[in-house]
């Protein structure tokens, strides 16, 4: 049945009640009673009318179904079928402030930046990335221009010639930036910005390692293809000049082939295919073998000292093995003849380290943050002579970033170097109980 006739046929049943009774008293007191008994009956009828009118006039100003007034008749029908209608929409309001919730929460987790503007460029909302990205400020900009608020010509010009099918590159407060605008309504638009600054200098960082790279390999390659074009052209060289040719010839092929072995040592240790395989490391096998190797580099030059004082680790032996073997070689190169190295393997503070310790040349402040680097060299004119590849403290770095480490320096010119690895206590081999 049609709703509306639930409310029209009660109400109508009881004006023809109304006329009923009215009748029924003027057919036995008479007109006058008849009439009077009607008015009232009406009068009432219009009153209870009216306080269910004003009641859900009241209702309407603060429409909560909790505080639904009762009705009486057709009004219980009507206020049931209100309750209904405020709970569906009170049900469709949580919903709707939850995925706005949700999607502010994203908005602000967002690494790129979200501008809504409106059809001339008036700020009506921004994300936290978009404030740092554009030096905006949400609270303090909302209503004003954009172009008023990011003054860039590059950024202008893209606006007035509204070409955004491209997206356009633009540095601001000291970072790249790719910003493009989106039309998503017929009066409001959106601007997107991408901070590419970390891939512009990893591309950077990519470019500079390739160039290195090149002109490292170019060296030894240009000393043993001059050999070979000497001997060619003079092939009655006189015995001693073709074993001194031979023998540079070989220490610049070994130098070509280290650095090789380096590029490759570090592109696995960034590589995903190559994750880290734990294993019970003996530290101090490890750094008595290191030890030896150290003294054969040596050749007797330098004075060496040896504590293991600390708890065997698990880790990557072959990685760690690199890490450390980097760290003692790099003491030997630096230090000239007469100097003393000291290896230490202790517990620290916060877990077992390795401290290298060489009474070297040093290294000026300016010089530290840098080591790490590839191809960072304080001096290269020693690099050459010591046969370095430039990589070493490179791979040190990997390797302790796939084990949680850190690797500390301290030196001074003239005063030697210390150099500390620090490896979280976790790596500690767990001692079994009797």
């Amino acid at each position: 049945m049609n709703p509306q006739m639930l409310f029209w046929i009660p109400a109508l049943l009881r004006i023809l009640l109304i006329f009923v009774i009215s009748g029924v008293v003027w057919a036995l007191f008479g007109v006058l009673p008849g009439l009077l008994l009607g008015l009232a009956l009406m009068s009432v009828a219009v009153v209870v009318q009216l306080h269910y009118l004003f009641r859900l006039s009241g209702w309407l100003d603060n429409p909560r179904s909790e505080k639904l007034p009762d009705g009486w008749g057709a009004w219980t029908d009507i206020f049931s079928r209100l309750y209904r209608l405020r709970r569906d929409d009170e049900k469709h309001q949580t919903e709707l402030s939850e995925w706005l919730a949700r999607f502010r929460q994203a908005m602000h987790l967002l690494p790129d930046g979200v501008v809504i503007m409106d059809d001339v460029l008036f700020l009506e909302w921004c994300n936290p990335a978009a404030e740092r990205h554009l030096g905006l400020q949400h609270g303090r900009d909302k209503g004003m221009r954009v172009t008023n608020l990011i003054r860039t010509p590059d950024f202008i010009d893209y606006i007035i010639l509204g070409r955004y099918d491209q997206p356009l590159t633009l540095s601001l407060r000291e970072r790249k930036l790719i910003v493009q605008i989106i039309p998503f309504e017929n009066r409001r638009q959106i601007l997107v910005t991408h901070d590419a600054t970390e891939s512009e200098r990893i591309d950077m960082m990519r470019r500079d390692f390739i160039a290195n790279a090149s002109h490292e390999l170019r060296t030894p390659l240009t000393v043993i293809n001059g050999f070979l074009e000497i001997a060619q052209a003079q092939p009655d060289l006189d015995q001693k000049t073709r074993a001194a040719h031979l023998q540079l010839m070989t220490e610049q092929g070994h130098r070509m082939q280290n650095l090789i072995g380096d590029m490759l040592t570090l592109t696995r240790l960034e590589s995903i295919d190559y994750p880290l395989r734990p294993e019970p490391v003996d530290m101090q096998a490890m750094l008595r073998s290191l030890l030896q190797e150290a003294e054969v580099l040596s050749a007797g030059k330098h004075s060496f000292s040896l504590a293991v004082d600390g708890p065997d680790i698990t880790g990557s032996n072959d990685e760690l093995r690199s890490a450390f073997s980097n760290l003692i070689s790099n003491a030997v190169r630096y230090t000239p003849a007469g100097g003393k190295i000291q290896i230490l393997w202790q517990n620290g503070r916060a877990g077992p380290q390795l401290v290298v310790k060489d009474s070297g040349i040093g290294i000026s402040a300016e010089h530290i943050s840098r080591l790490t680097e590839r191809f960072y060299r304080v001096d290269k004119s020693r690099s050459r002579e010591t046969q370095g590849t430039g990589l070493g403290l490179a791979i040190v770095k990997h390797v302790l970033l796939r084990h949680h480490g850190s690797l500390g320096v301290e030196s001074r010119p003239g005063e030697g170097s210390v150099f500390t690895v620090k490896l979280p206590a976790a790596s500690v081999v767990a001692v079994a109980k009797d």
